[in-house]
């Protein structure tokens, strides 16, 4: 038998393209069209609606790189249109078919109330179904001439990344400005030729009902008179109805079609932008669901609706009224669609509190399905969060991106570290941007790893990244797609009607445990190290702020900062969004973080000083040391006292190879001539650090130019050439440090090395002017050990040091909090950072035995998308601690991000609650969320192993319970007195709540 799908594939297409599509709108007439360009930043609505505008004609150019332009269109409904459906033809001249990476626009009524969004899929505007004819059209367009920044070819380095460097010559031209008669038979003729011609081609060519599509569409083509289209597309669908009408197998897959618009929070756009991108989408979304009953939306991260609520309150009002019909459904319970990599513990909880709160605050939804399918990877840490938030269920996509291995299954249970399981959906559909194309249902189908134990899946469905949402297109093919024969079955629901089913259907679904690592995008553990310090610091700062304020709130009574904790919180979490945080965003937004995060730090020192100046007393001659880490420093806890026990004392004497010796009573370390660690001997242990013939804090510079995706891709080949920094311009005692200086390039380094107790800190200065260069601090250690531990949120995961498996090898970059741990049994090695990410650990042997090296990812130069990444002065701390238990380096981890803190006063600070076993750490003491004034008090253990820990509040106590992470009971009152005793599983987490007496 011949096949003849090429040939009804080419005619098909052409015929579309050139006599189909153009009938759906067979009448025009032109706009007139007139422009007012908003100086500076955009203006609020009533201010463009309210300027006077210039006429401009189509063809002329408009749009400075980041401007604002109100356009007003005016015109009349001819007469003769009278009955029949018109539509405003609006095109601002978009260059790409894919929306949200260009110039948008958001269509007002002279009334100021929105209408809907314009983007290169969605240029239309319902003006008349039917016209009356004659009627008076009147629009304003609040258009963003955002430029184009991921261009072709794609990677480029450009200026247009932020508006101080994008210049002012105008980017785009003015198109098709029409009214325009609609033809709904002809458009919906469209819908039936895209289906079945799309599920033809994916069929199996010994399959009839391949055949069966081929001859109908053959048959249709030959029913359309290319001269009148619009006279015969009812014919031409006439062919169509046998086909469309034979119902899908009952074995057939079945997709739950989610309307989705993926909206990154910033990217390629500043913040600000993405204010206006949600409202667009929004108000698209809005509209769509009073157009298509069978539709639902979903849309996540609570901080785009509250963006929404506070600038563009006319959006709200129709979301809120949509939200409360059920079918524009909140989704995800974060504050953003954060990167679960870096945050710390208690900002990866916050981002589940703040969420789910604003949720349940503004609608009583309490989500219990998690949404992030962009994220770049997940920790091992995240099922317990999830699960502490009262949530039960994840979606990702992400995982599909992995180049190496192909992640085997799309439903499973998520273990992580703490043995917590976590319902966890991957759609098959392998994207978050699905638009119905009969080859991406197909696929879902194809792909689809759980067959004949399960046949539900989960399509995520409307243009994203740059938003968009859905189509009407989409919703009739998706209408097509319910129940069609050959074709998966789809249906429209929310993402807990799916996931209900999904669970039903697999009670037993396979078990998936420990991290899940994204096998790309590893370098944005490292981009962007200024916006990365700013996240840690300023996870440190907001720990102490609440620590102290409660501290005071509770011993001084000085008024709780809720709002402002409340305030900056939303701030940090918001720039842990997975575009910000792994640096992976324009150069605007990163300016726009380091002077947030400049601003973060300055408000919580004032908060926190505030707190301690109150607690300290009357200033006199003595001076209190408050100690915000959670483990006893220098015999003083988790509070303030008057007097310190100093660290052991350290000497410095020069070496008589060159250099200099540190020594104190627990380590003496041994620095040559060229700057670098040749010996760090552990006094107790008897043992040495470094193996022989070999250096430790070593810069090595690696050339650095991935295969695309600049500033997230580091590629394994980067390690193929490498330039040790091995000269010194000056290795100088500095009291009883040692400063080393070096050059390289066109940068500089300047290390100062100091013992302070059983650690040495290496401060590291560099003044960064390389590009597409990677540099590495490194440390072979003396240690034979075939798995580290890295810390990640509430614990740690083990990783292997070979790389027996791909899977393994896979991992050749890859994330820790504040420390890594290299063990062989009896001794171990830490190091600890206080603001560092990425990190390497290889393995070799050699005849005097197996060398362990630990290399600490500093800094990069991608230049694409910000041309100028990194570039210069950056300041890191990090400290080798020889002899470290896990036990350990948890706490150097938080003593080098929680510096002590002196304050003239002579009143000694209890802490608010103690426990006595260190394994449990105390990562949150805080009041209520509720203003109640209870007192809260997060903690975990730390170490991998069980626990029996008294955790003592050391004010007094009515009533003890134990709550979720949004501070509601999940147990039983207690009130046998303060004292609490706990039983933890390894790395447990526990939240009490504390009513004061």
């Amino acid at each position: 038998m011949h096949d003849d799908r090429n040939l009804v594939e080419a005619r098909l297409r052409r015929v579309l393209d050139e006599r189909i599509r153009p009938a759906v709108y067979p009448e025009s007439v032109p706009l007139e069209v007139a422009v007012w360009h908003a100086p500076g930043e955009p203006v609020p609505v009533a201010e463009g609606l309210a300027a006077t505008p210039r006429p401009i004609a189509a063809g002329e150019a408009w749009g400075a790189p980041w401007g604002t332009s109100w356009f007003t269109v005016t015109g009349t409904v001819p007469g003769r249109w009278a009955g029949r459906t018109v539509e405003a033809l609006l095109d601002l001249g978009f260059k790409e078919a894919s929306p949200g990476f260009q110039c948008e626009g958001l269509v007002y009524r002279p009334d100021g109330s929105p209408v809907k969004g314009l983007n290169p899929r969605n240029q239309w505007v319902r003006v008349g179904s039917p016209a009356a004819g004659g009627e008076r059209v009147r629009l304003h367009i609040e258009a963003a001439s955002n430029p184009v920044i991921l261009g072709r070819p794609a990677f480029q380095p450009t200026p247009l990344g932020d508006k101080e460097t994008a210049g002012t010559d105008p980017l785009y031209r003015l198109a098709r400005m029409d009214l325009a008669v609609f033809d709904e038979t002809v458009w919906q003729l469209v819908m039936d030729l895209e289906v079945l011609g799309e599920l033809m081609l994916e069929l199996p060519v010994e399959g009839a009902r391949r055949w069966e599509l081929l001859r109908a569409l053959s048959r249709a083509l030959d029913a359309v008179d290319l001269q009148d289209v619009n006279g015969t597309a009812a014919a031409a669908r006439a062919e169509l109805t046998g086909v469309l009408s034979s119902p899908a197998v009952p074995s057939a897959h079945r997709i739950s079609a989610v309307g989705h618009a993926h909206i990154d929070s910033a990217w390629l756009w500043p913040l600000r932008e993405t204010v206006r991108k949600v409202a667009r989408t929004a108000a698209n979304m809005t509209a769509l669901l009073e157009d298509e009953p069978d539709f639902v939306f979903a849309m996540s991260q609570a901080q785009q609706w509250a963006w929404v609520k506070e600038h563009r309150p006319e959006v709200w009002a129709r979301v809120t009224k949509a939200v409360a019909g059920g079918r524009f459904v909140p989704s995800g319970g974060m504050w953003v669609e954060s990167d679960t990599n870096m945050p710390g513990s208690e900002a990866m909880a916050r981002q589940f509190v703040h969420g789910k709160r604003f949720f349940i605050d503004e609608f009583g939804i309490d989500n219990e399905e998690v949404w992030l399918p962009d994220t770049f990877g997940f920790a091992a840490g995240l099922p317990q969060i999830i699960k502490a938030a009262g949530s039960k269920r994840l979606l990702t996509q992400k995982i599909s991106w992995s180049q190496t291995n192909t992640f085997p299954h799309h439903t499973f249970l998520w273990e992580g570290i703490d043995g917590t399981r976590i319902f966890t959906h991957f759609p098959p559909v392998d994207t978050y941007n699905c638009s119905m194309q009969g080859r991406e249902i197909a696929h879902a189908a194809r792909n689809f790893k759980d067959k004949g134990r399960a046949r539900h899946s989960l399509a995520p469905t409307g243009w994203g990244d740059g938003g968009g949402g859905t189509t009407r297109e989409m919703v009739a093919k998706a209408a097509r797609l319910r129940d069609l024969e050959g074709s998966a079955a789809v249906t429209w629901e929310p993402p807990a009607a799916f996931f209900a089913k999904a669970e039903a259907e697999y009670p037993n679904p396979p078990v998936w445990a420990g991290e899940l690592y994204l096998e790309l995008h590893r370098a944005t553990l490292t981009s962007q190290a200024k916006t990365k310090q700013g996240n840690r610091r300023s996870e440190s700062l907001l720990r102490e702020a609440e620590l102290w304020s409660a501290t005071a709130a509770v011993r001084a009574g000085v008024p709780y900062p809720y709002e402002r904790l409340d305030r900056l919180w939303k701030t940090v979490l918001l720039h842990q969004f997975h575009d910000i945080l792994p640096g992976s965003s324009i150069s605007w937004v990163h300016r726009e973080a380091r002077r947030t995060y400049a601003a973060v730090a300055e408000e919580l020192n004032a908060v926190i000083d505030t707190a301690q100046r109150a607690l300290a007393g009357a200033p006199g001659a003595g001076t209190l040391v408050f100690n915000g880490a959670p483990h006893t420093r220098h015999g003083v806890r988790a509070g303030a006292a008057a007097s310190a026990t100093p660290d052991a004392p350290a000497t410095a004497r020069p070496r008589d190879e060159g250099g200099y010796v540190l020594e104190n009573d627990l380590l003496s370390v041994a620095i040559d001539g060229r700057g670098l660690i040749v010996s760090a001997y552990d006094r107790a242990a008897g043992r040495e650090t470094i193996p022989p013939g070999q250096a430790a804090g070593l810069l090595q510079l690696h050339p650095d130019f991935p295969n695309k995706w600049d500033a997230w891709d580091v590629d394994e080949f980067y390690r193929n050439t490498v330039t040790d920094l091995t000269e010194a311009d000056d290795v100088s005692l500095d009291g009883s440090s040692v400063r080393v200086t070096r050059s390289f390039g066109s940068s500089s380094v300047a290390q100062v090395l100091t013992l302070a107790g059983g650690r040495l800190d290496l401060d590291t200065e560099v003044d960064w002017h390389e590009t597409e260069k990677f540099l590495k601090l490194a440390f072979p250690l003396d240690v034979h050990a075939d798995r580290y531990a890295s810390e990640s949120q509430y614990g740690h995961t083990f990783r292997p040091t070979h790389t027996n498996t791909s899977w393994e090898a896979a991992k050749f970059e890859a994330c820790n909090h504040r420390f890594v741990h290299v063990a062989e049994p009896g001794w171990g090695v830490a190091v600890v950072n206080d603001s560092t990410y990425g990190h390497d650990v290889t393995r070799t042997v050699s005849e005097s035995g197996t060398t362990t090296t630990l290399r600490v990812s500093l800094l990069r130069a991608p230049r694409f998308p910000d041309p100028e990444t990194d570039q210069g002065v950056h300041h890191f701390r990090h400290a080798l601690v020889p002899g470290a238990t896990i036990g350990d380096a948890v706490r150097e981890g938080h003593f080098i991000n929680l510096p002590e803190r002196r304050v003239p006063g002579d009143a000694a600070v209890e802490p608010l609650v103690t426990v006595d076993d260190e394994a449990v750490v105390v990562t949150a003491v805080k009041l209520a969320d509720d203003e109640s004034g209870d007192v809260i008090a997060r903690f975990h253990e730390s170490r991998g192993g069980r626990a029996r820990a008294t955790l003592t509040p050391r004010f007094p106590v009515a009533e003890v319970v134990t709550t979720d992470l949004l501070e509601r009971p999940t147990g039983e009152p207690r009130r046998q007195g303060g004292a609490v005793s706990l039983t933890l599983r390894p790395f447990e987490l526990v939240t009490l709540r504390m009513k004061r007496a």
